[in-house]
C-alpha cells in the first residue's frame, strides 16, 4: 500500500473511528485501525469486538492499494501533531508502515489486515430513516439514568422500542427512569425492542451532529447499525430482557408542583452544597404555595431554601438524592415542570409542562 493524503483527510476519520479502539487490549491487533485502500478511496475501520466504526475518506493519490493495520493511537497523535496543510506519504514496506510528511519520517509497527476481526455477518431486519437530531434527542434525554457496571447487566445500556409511527428509549439503574419517544415515518412493521449497550450509547452520541441530515437505522438479529454520509456505526445488542417499566411508572399522585425549571435547579443546587456527600439527600416540604428544601450532613451543618411555587395538595414531606433531580431537571426541555406525588412513599413523576416527548421518574430516600 502506498498513498499520499492531507493531514485533514486524514485526521477526520481517525478521529471518528478512535472511540471503537481500545488503547489497552489482551488482543494486540485490537489497539490498531484497518486501513484499507482501493483506487479512489481510504477505509479506516476500529473495532473492541462489540462496536464497530467505519470511516472513509479520499485520498490525494492512490499509488498503491492494498490493506494493513497499524497502531490507532499513534498514528492520530503523529497526524495531530503535524503542522496544519501538511501532505503526508503513506507506505508499507516490510513488516512496518512509514509516515513521512515535510522532514518528518516515521516508521511504524504493523500487523496483517487479515488478522483484523470484524462483527458477525450483517443482517438487517428492519431499516428506519430519521434526522440526526432525533435519534440524539431520544438518547439525550435518557442517558444519564443507564445503569453503569450493574450486576444487573440488562440494565447497563438504553431499551430501544420501536413502533410502526414511533421510536422510544428508555433507562433505568434501578433508582430512577427516564423515558423519551419521537415520532418517525416508515418505521417497523412489527413492533421490536432491543438493548443497546452503555458504550454503544455514549459513542453514538459523540458521532451525531444535532442537524436534520439524514440517517438510516438498522435493526439486525444481534446488532443495530446506523448508516450515514460519513461513517457506519455497528454494535452488537446486549442479549437480555429488560424489565417492565410500565410497571413503576408512578400513578395516581395527587399532589402536583409546577414551577420554574431554572428557579428549582438554583435551589436544589444551592442546598446540595451541605448534603451528605455520599447519600446526597435533600428533604423536601411541601405547603400550599410553598416549597421548602433542606439538607443536613455529618459534620452537623445544615442549608434550607423556601421556594414559591404552585403546589396543590395536601402538606407533604419527602427525601430525594438531590443528584437525581437535578439530572432531571437539566434534561426538561421546557422552563417549566410539573411534579406529581402521592405520598412521602412513592416515586416522584416528572415532566416538562405540556410536553408528551419525555417523562422521568426517581424514587424517594429515606432520611
Amino acid at each position: 500500500m502506498h498513498i499520499i493524503i492531507s493531514k485533514d483527510s486524514l485526521l477526520k476519520p481517525l478521529t471518528l473511528v478512535s472511540g471503537a479502539i481500545e488503547r489497552k487490549h489482551t488482543l494486540p491487533i485490537l489497539s490498531n485501525v484497518l486501513i484499507e485502500t482501493s483506487l479512489d478511496s481510504v477505509k479506516f475501520t476500529g473495532t473492541d469486538m462489540e462496536v464497530e466504526l467505519v470511516a472513509s475518506t479520499v485520498p490525494d493519490n492512490v499509488i498503491q492499494a492494498g490493506a494493513i493495520t497499524v497502531p490507532a493511537k499513534k498514528l492520530f497523535d503523529i497526524c495531530r501533531s503535524l503542522p496544519d496543510n501538511s501532505e503526508i506519504e503513506f507506505k508499507v514496506e516490510g513488516h512496518s508502515v512509514i509516515v513521512k510528511a515535510g522532514k518528518s519520517r516515521f516508521s511504524l509497527s504493523s500487523l496483517p489486515a487479515s488478522d483484523y476481526p470484524n462483527l458477525e455477518e450483517w443482517d438487517s431486519s428492519d431499516v428506519i430513516q430519521m434526522t440526526r437530531h432525533t435519534l440524539r434527542a431520544l438518547i439525550e434525554s435518557t442517558h444519564f439514568s443507564m445503569a453503569n457496571q450493574d450486576v444487573r447487566y440488562y440494565l447497563n445500556g438504553m431499551s430501544f422500542e420501536f413502533e410502526p409511527s414511533l421510536i422510544r428509549t428508555v433507562s433505568t439503574d434501578g433508582h430512577r427512569l427516564a423515558l423519551a419517544q419521537q415520532s418517525v415515518e416508515g418505521g417497523v412493521q412489527e413492533q421490536r425492542q432491543v438493548i443497546v449497550p452503555r458504550k454503544a450509547v455514549l459513542e453514538i452520541m459523540r458521532l451525531l451532529e444535532d442537524d436534520d441530515a439524514s440517517i438510516q437505522f438498522e435493526i439486525g438479529t444481534n446488532h443495530i447499525r446506523i448508516v450515514e454520509e460519513g461513517f457506519i456505526f455497528t454494535t452488537k445488542l446486549v442479549d437480555g430482557r429488560f424489565p417492565d417499566y410500565r410497571r413503576v411508572l408512578p400513578q395516581g399522585g395527587d399532589k402536583s408542583i409546577i414551577a420554574d425549571k431554572q428557579m428549582l435547579k438554583d435551589v436544589f443546587q444551592r442546598v446540595s452544597i451541605l448534603s451528605n456527600e455520599k447519600f446526597r439527600g435533600v428533604r423536601l416540604n411541601l405547603a400550599s404555595g410553598e416549597l421548602l428544601v433542606s439538607a443536613n450532613n455529618p459534620e452537623q451543618e445544615q442549608a434550607e431554601e423556601l421556594a414559591l411555587v404552585d403546589y396543590t395538595g395536601d402538606s407533604l414531606e419527602i427525601g430525594f438524592n438531590v443528584s437525581y433531580i437535578i439530572d432531571v431537571l437539566n434534561n426538561i426541555k421546557t422552563d417549566t415542570v410539573k411534579i406529581m406525588l402521592a405520598d412521602s412513599n412513592s416515586s416522584a413523576l416528572i415532566e416538562g409542562l405540556d410536553d408528551a416527548s419525555s417523562l422521568f421518574v426517581v424514587m424517594p430516600m429515606k432520611l
